[in-house]
């Protein structure tokens, strides 16, 4: 449970900083309420694949050192 955790808190950050980016490079602060959602959706979008993703190879990279 402990690896748990400590896989989505990087997960979570990793997820964090692509939406920031993304927020702040691609789409920012857009003028109309459909280009605010659309940012939205794509940054959830991005940053929950990435949090996802990092929570797998972390979990994965734990799994193979205890073998």
């Amino acid at each position: 449970m402990n690896e748990a955790i400590k896989q989505g808190l990087v997960g979570c950050f990793m997820g964090a900083i692509m939406s920031f980016l993304m927020n702040y490079f691609v789409l920012p602060l857009p003028t109309t309420v459909f280009g605010n959602a659309l940012g939205n959706a794509m940054s959830g979008v991005l940053s929950g694949f990435m949090g996802g993703f990092m929570g797998i190879l972390m979990f994965l990279r734990a799994k193979k050192r205890k073998k």
